[in-house]
């Protein structure tokens, strides 16, 4: 018998609170102090660990402050301050078109609206709603790899596409918890639900989860 929608929100709402047990200090990783260096930050994430990241911006925050700085700079010495991070020449295009883009559109500063942050060069609904959420505290859930995967295998969602993996969180989870949500299942996949295998016998919420691809 499928599950109702009542009863997946109410598994839904047991397994963020045995998460948020599990991992009582669950938060963004990357390292920021104001919107412009999260949204750098996140931008720079892709297909990268935030560790990197993190190592990458510490020195990059000291010399690029403000979005005019971005939108100012040299191609070639910004492509060698992020190699690192990997698909550096993408990036560094991303980082002096949304540094454009703020400066022409915003004033340079960030806008606070999913609309507006999705219109920026680089900048996708996950990038935009990591913004909203812990630079802003507006209500947003990002949907990362992580998030995808989880979300599939605890029944939360059947769908492929980010967007539709989004819609079916936002339907399932209370708005107010959209943004601990977020955290609780990226830091749940990276240090028990792994991709490929996955530690289900110490997992937390093992009782509560569908999956029928358990290890043992």
């Amino acid at each position: 018998m499928a599950e109702s929608m009542q009863a997946k929100k109410g598994r839904a709402a047991r397994i963020l609170a045995r998460l948020a047990k599990a991992y009582p200090t669950a938060g963004i990783e990357l390292r920021f102090s104001t919107p412009l260096e999260l949204l750098t930050a996140t931008i720079l994430s892709a297909q990268c660990t935030d560790e990197r990241v993190n190592a990458v911006t510490e020195k990059l925050f000291t010399r690029y402050r403000r979005a005019a700085d971005f939108a100012d700079a040299r191609p070639a010495a910004l492509e060698k301050e992020i190699h690192s991070t990997g698909f550096f020449k993408a990036k560094a295009r991303s980082l002096m078109g949304m540094g454009r883009a703020l400066v022409e559109r915003h004033g340079g500063q960030v806008p606070r609206t999913v609309e507006e942050l999705v219109a920026l060069p680089g900048v996708g609904r996950k990038t935009a709603n990591v913004v909203l959420g812990n630079a802003f505290g507006v209500p947003a859930i990002a949907v990362d790899t992580h998030v995808t995967r989880l979300s599939q295998r605890l029944g939360f969602t059947r769908k492929d596409d980010a967007e539709d993996i989004h819609d079916d969180l936002c339907a399932l989870i209370p708005r107010a918890k959209w943004i601990q949500a977020t955290h609780l299942l990226i830091v749940h996949g990276r240090r028990t639900c792994f991709a490929r295998k996955p530690a289900c016998p110490g997992c937390p919420v093992l009782a509560l989860c569908p999956w029928p691809g358990k290890t043992k």
